[in-house]
C-alpha cells in the first residue's frame, strides 16, 4: 500500500488517500488512476479496514485532468480514447466497488474529475474556501465517465444546470444543491471527519458494509425483488455472530465486543 509515486496511502483501520502532487493541485494522469485503481481494489480485499477517506496534498483537492496527459488524448484515435476513458471508467468503478463508508475530505478546489470523485464518495465533508465545479464543457468536452456519479448524488436536472454551464460553485453554494453534506472551516474539517469516523465504528463492522450494501441495491432493484433483498438481509445478520452479540450487548446493558 505504499509503492506508489502520485497518492500516499495511510493507515490500516482508517485508511487515508492523499492525492500528492501539490504543486499542480492533483490532477488526475493515466499513473494516478493506475495507482488509485490498485490502492481501491486492495482496500476492498482487506477485511480489518472500517473506513476510507480521500484528500488532496497541498491547497488544492483534485483540479481535474493533468494538462500532459490531455495534449496527448487530444492525439488519440476513437480506440484509443476508449481505452483510455475505460481506464477511468474502472477507477470510479473500483471506489464504487469499495465495501466500507468513503469519505471525500475536501481541502481545496475540486474541479471536473476531481468533483466527480467527491460525489462518488459516500460522504463528502468540505473546506468553507473550496469551489466546486464541472468544467468540461468550456473545453468542447463533457463530464462522460464521472457523470452517473453525480447524477446519484445531485439528481439529472441539477446536473444538467451545472453541466451545461460549466459553473463553479463556492462551498455554501454546492452544499444547498448536495454535492458537499457538510462545510466547515479548514481547521474544523479532521475535528468534523474524526466525529464521523467515531460514528462509524460504533456500529458493528458487517452491519455497516450491509447497511452501504442495502442502501445500494435498493436504487437499482425492482420493487418487489428489493423487498425479498431486504427480508434475507435482515434474517442473515440477525443469524449472524455479530447481530448475536449486539443485540445481547443491549439487553445486557453492556458495550458490543467491536467496541473495545
Amino acid at each position: 500500500m505504499t509503492d506508489y509515486e502520485h497518492i500516499l496511502v495511510d493507515g490500516q483501520e482508517i485508511i487515508t488517500i492523499t492525492l500528492n502532487r501539490p504543486e499542480i493541485h492533483n490532477p488526475f494522469d493515466d499513473k494516478m488512476i493506475a495507482e488509485l485503481t490498485a490502492c481501491f481494489n486492495i482496500i476492498q480485499s482487506k477485511p480489518d479496514a472500517r473506513a476510507v477517506i480521500i484528500t488532496g496534498a497541498g491547497r488544492s483537492f483534485c483540479a481535474g485532468a493533468d494538462l500532459n496527459w490531455m495534449k496527448r488524448m487530444g492525439q488519440y484515435s476513437l480506440d484509443e480514447n476508449l481505452a483510455d476513458a475505460g481506464g477511468l471508467s474502472a477507477m470510479f468503478q473500483a471506489l464504487e466497488d469499495i465495501e466500507i463508508p468513503t469519505i471525500a475530505r475536501i481541502n481545496g478546489a475540486a474541479l471536473g474529475g476531481g468533483a466527480g470523485l467527491v460525489c462518488a464518495c459516500d460522504f463528502a465533508i468540505a473546506s468553507e474556501h473550496v469551489k466546486i465545479g464541472f468544467s468540461e464543457v468550456k473545453l468542447g468536452l463533457l463530464p462522460g465517465v464521472i457523470s452517473p456519479y453525480v447524477i446519484d448524488r445531485i439528481g439529472g436536472k441539477k446536473a444538467v444546470q451545472l453541466f451545461t454551464t460549466g459553473e463553479r460553485l463556492a462551498a455554501e453554494d454546492a452544499l444547498k444543491v448536495g454535492l458537499v453534506d457538510k462545510v466547515v472551516s479548514l481547521e474544523g474539517l479532521d475535528l468534523i471527519i474524526s466525529q464521523l469516523i467515531k460514528q462509524i465504528l460504533s456500529g458493528g463492522p458487517k452491519a455497516v458494509k450491509e447497511c452501504k450494501r442495502l442502501a445500494r441495491a435498493g436504487v437499482h432493484m425492482e420493487r418487489d425483488e428489493f423487498k425479498k433483498y431486504c427480508i434475507s438481509a435482515i434474517a442473515q445478520i440477525r443469524a449472524s455472530p455479530e447481530g448475536k452479540e449486539g443485540v445481547g450487548s443491549f439487553l445486557e446493558k453492556r458495550e458490543p465486543a467491536w467496541r473495545d
